[in-house]
């Protein structure tokens, strides 16, 4: 347990004493809920929930494109 303690002091003292590092993990965070929030909801639409109705019909339809064969 007491590593436990000096690993997380050691996160807690660096942060802390960050002063460019503060704005860089800001920044960061900021791209990532840019690129998972709103760049997903841009590029990738439900297309399971605007076809169908039911979970039923989802579910066929998820089966049907999984065991589908290519013919070549």
């Amino acid at each position: 347990m007491n590593i436990i303690k000096k690993i997380y002091f050691l996160y807690y003292d660096g942060f802390k004493n960050m002063k460019l590092g503060k704005s860089l993990w800001l920044i960061i965070l900021i791209k990532l809920v840019v690129m998972f929030g709103i760049v997903k909801w841009m590029f990738f639409p439900n297309h399971l929930k605007t076809n169908f109705d039911t979970d039923l019909q989802r579910g066929n339809y998820v089966l049907e494109q999984l065991t589908q064969t290519k013919e070549n």
